[in-house]
């Protein structure tokens, strides 16, 4: 294995979260909440900008790492989630309650995978596959936090 085939498995596994044997999915989450809170204290065009940088970085890094590992969305490749609630969070107030209130409603969305999570997890493929359910995940909790925080 190549060094930069060690790095791309290196992030598309959060940096070695996804290696945890138990709930992988979830530590992948709990590391890219310093990655929102970081883009919290910019503006809103940076988190912007982060958020599609870590959206490209894990369809690539996820596609690669499924190659190399040889196996389709692998459990262990956590990118994936770590995109997903940073979007999960975008312009969220920067606060405690939205950190814990979106972590819980992203891992919910992402393990129950209600329609049309699900339906992409199952029916996309490649590195977009692998990353697109998450995205949906995160949307519909940003979309929750947005009417809590914003709206009621």
């Amino acid at each position: 294995m190549t060094f930069l085939d060690r790095l791309i498995i290196m992030l598309a596994q959060g940096m070695g979260a996804g290696r945890v044997s138990v709930a992988p999915g979830t530590f992948g989450t709990l590391v890219g909440l310093p990655v929102v809170w970081g883009l919290w204290q910019t503006n809103a065009v940076w988190y912007g900008c982060g958020l599609i940088t870590i959206v490209v970085i894990a369809i690539v890094s996820s596609h690669r790492a499924s190659a190399i590992l040889g196996r389709h969305d692998d459990p262990r490749i956590v990118i994936d989630e770590i995109a997903g609630i940073v979007l999960a969070l975008a312009w969220v107030p920067p606060t405690v309650p939205a950190l814990v209130l979106g972590f819980v409603l992203f891992r919910a969305f992402d393990i129950a995978k209600p329609p049309p999570i699900g339906y992409l997890d199952r029916r996309v493929h490649g590195g977009i596959g692998i990353v697109v359910d998450d995205l949906v995940a995160g949307l519909a909790t940003n979309v929750i936090l947005q009417l809590i925080f914003r709206v009621i």
